[in-house]
């Protein structure tokens, strides 16, 4: 028999929908902060001129200046205030999760809660000026050598740059937080989904343009079409897949009753390190490319350039770095951020055990072999999912937003964001019932 939470699922539809005013104003909300965000990535940099500059970014844009072009939706092509985007934050978020397993007192702090988090979250956006400043300066930098894309090159636009640029990521980080906050889905998420999903009409326009101008063939086309379609179906499949530990809870005494003991499960995803791999791997194999179109041309950059050659897209060199970095992230990430010993101590301490296994240290070493079990699966779906669009990119020359990294992103957020608007629609339901329960013992 179905349980009163699958009753309410089963029952949403538009009209529950449309009663949800406070869902109505949170998904509003985050509309008017995604268009915010789009505004930001059309206001240009003081100082530069954009013809010189669009011409510098052609040379460049098949580095790692391309990769996070994407992810900010077109401003690192525009040279918009907005081209740092949000990666800085990203960047100094995986690091203080990573300075939480080895720093004694951080690591204290994420155990405090609430309180902890927040100490935690001040350290990150500290972290992400830091980030972002370096990252800033080294811009300004680079533009200051490329040939007539400053107008007036000296500290004054240096600074100015950075002060701009490092702004820019703050207000997107607060961004990202308001519409976590104030409205549905992660914020920090949507921000980015809404950078890729903004080139993807253009893309779908040049993948059609070669079509017509008959440098791709019907049959690709359609092709590319299918495989995007089983990629999304593989995706969203295995991002819901999950390995459930059965837990059972032994009978105990409550004031002078007997209280049954009862079961529930420990969910464990396949993929728990999520997109961080296939981004963390691209970046590192697209470093040589960027180095080398930045770089001189003289005998001293002969090595960069065939280093560069061997790591081009659909290069058997590539793929195999490619798969192997996805496979180490996957594996270094979810040790990070999911700890057996800690899971085996909270069930511990609540009276929990699974079948078969002694609580405390055999409890902990049973999770963490079905967890690194279940993360090989995760990371061979994660390279099949990001290698097969490589191989079809390599082969017809499609635009770089069919990767399957981008596609992953743009799933896994909009599923996350789907479910989110379901617990709020399902939480209106149970407040309806509420109200009418309160209602009918009024009436009596």
């Amino acid at each position: 028999m179905a349980s009163a939470a699958e009753q309410l699922a089963a029952n949403l539809n538009f009209s529950a929908f449309a009663k949800a005013e406070e869902l109505k104003k949170r998904i509003w909300f985050t509309l008017g902060a995604l268009l915010v965000y789009r505004f930001g990535t059309y206001v240009p940099l003081p100082g530069i001129n954009p013809d010189a500059f669009a011409q510098a970014f052609g040379q460049a844009q098949q580095g790692i200046v391309g990769l996070f072009n994407m992810f900010s939706g077109g401003a690192v092509e525009r040279m918009a205030i907005l081209a740092l985007g949000i990666m800085p934050y990203i960047s100094a978020s995986i690091i203080i999760q990573l300075l939480t397993s080895v720093v004694p007192s951080l690591e204290q702090l994420k155990k405090e809660g609430e309180q902890g988090r927040k100490v935690i979250n001040q350290y990150t956006r500290y972290g992400t000026v830091v980030l972002a400043t370096f990252q800033a300066y080294g811009i300004a930098i680079g533009l200051e050598s490329a040939a007539n894309v400053v107008v007036d090159p000296g500290w004054f636009f240096r600074i100015s740059a950075v002060i701009t640029l490092v702004g820019g990521t703050m207000f997107l980080m607060w961004l990202g937080e308001q519409i976590t906050a104030r409205g549905i889905g992660n914020g920090i998420s949507l921000i980015i989904f809404a950078g890729i999903v903004a080139g993807l009409p253009s893309a779908i326009a040049s993948t059609l343009e070669l079509g017509r101008q008959g440098a791709l063939a019907t049959p690709i086309i359609i092709g590319i079409i299918l495989l995007s379609i089983v990629v999304i179906a593989l995706i969203v499949f295995m991002e819901r897949a999950q390995r459930r530990l059965l837990i059972k809870y032994p009978k105990r005494t409550v004031g002078n009753q007997m209280v049954e003991g009862n079961t529930s499960f420990l969910p464990l995803k396949l993929n728990t390190a999520g997109v961080i791999p296939p981004i963390f791997a691209s970046s590192l194999l697209l470093v040589p490319a960027t180095l080398s179109g930045l770089g001189s041309t003289g005998d001293e950059a002969s090595w960069l350039t065939t280093v560069t050659a061997l790591l081009g897209h659909g290069q058997p060199l590539y793929m195999l770095l490619y798969a192997a970095l996805i496979v180490f992230f996957c594996f270094f990430y979810t040790a990070i951020v999911f700890n057996p010993s800690d899971t085996a101590d909270n069930l511990k301490k609540h009276g929990g055990f699974i079948p078969g296994f002694r609580p405390g240290e055999r409890t902990a070493q049973y999770i963490d072999y079905v967890l690194t079990r279940i993360t090989v699966v995760g990371a061979i779906y994660i390279v099949l999912v990001c290698l097969l669009p490589e191989f079809l990119i390599s082969a017809t020359g499609v635009p770089f937003y069919f990767g399957g990294t981008s596609l992953l992103i743009i799933v896994s957020v909009t599923m996350d964001t789907v479910s989110q608007i379901q617990g709020h629609l399902l939480a209106h339901q149970y407040e309806g019932l509420v109200k009418k329960a309160k209602l009918r013992g009024k009436r009596r």
